[in-house]
């Protein structure tokens, strides 16, 4: 029988050890390499191709969802699963629009996280139910331009309008008109609201 074989990436070593133990009792799984960086997980990819990979968002030194692009660049059929913790509607749609086969959370239970592996390697996407619902209640709106973003990451480092304006080069006016915008399309009744919303989905990170 050919097993699957899976590449663990994640910077925690205890997280790797207890993913390692647990493929380590599947007669079907076998181990083939584990990364804890993103750049590794690129170069171990390429050397075991694996049958599927498990990849934490957080890498110390590139998101696991820019690893994901760099492997998918090479390896379009590549089988990739973001095992982590929630980080928002927003971090979700990243991940799968980026070509992620499946979300899966690190609270689940062993036994979840052997079928999310199983499923994957069949061809099945893996969402868990309270990501797809969390998804779907934001299916439509509109997302905030990459102009709107760094409004809102300045405004979330305590930056005043005029602050922004100067960092951006833009008048304070078009910052005033952002920030409205932002507010509108995040439903904050005001900055700080805004900030909470954004950190909550996965748009931030502070």
């Amino acid at each position: 029988m050919t097993k699957i074989r899976v590449l663990s990436v994640d910077d925690h070593p205890l997280m790797r050890e207890g993913i390692a133990a647990m493929i380590r009792t599947q007669h079907d799984m076998l181990l083939v390499a584990e990364a804890a960086s993103g750049i590794e997980a690129v170069s171990l990819f390429r050397e075991h191709r694996p049958s599927v990979a498990l990849m934490d968002i957080r890498l110390p030194d590139m998101s696991g969802i820019d690893a994901l692009i760099a492997i998918r660049s090479e390896f379009h059929d590549a089988r990739v699963v973001m095992l982590t913790t929630f980080e928002g509607d927003a971090e979700v749609q990243r991940a799968l629009a980026a070509g992620a086969r499946g979300y899966l959370l690190k609270s689940m239970s062993p036994a979840e996280l052997i079928l999310g592996i199983r499923e994957v390697h069949a061809g099945r996407k893996r969402i868990p139910p309270e990501i797809a619902a969390q998804i779907a209640e934001h299916v439509g709106e509109e997302p905030l331009t990459a102009r709107e973003l760094e409004v809102l990451e300045l405004v979330a480092a305590g930056k005043r309008n005029r602050d922004i304006a100067d960092r951006l080069f833009i008048s304070e006016e078009t910052v005033k008109v952002h920030v409205r915008h932002i507010m509108e399309k995040l439903g904050a009744r005001d900055r700080t609201a805004a900030v909470a919303i954004g950190v909550r989905r996965g748009i931030l990170h502070l």
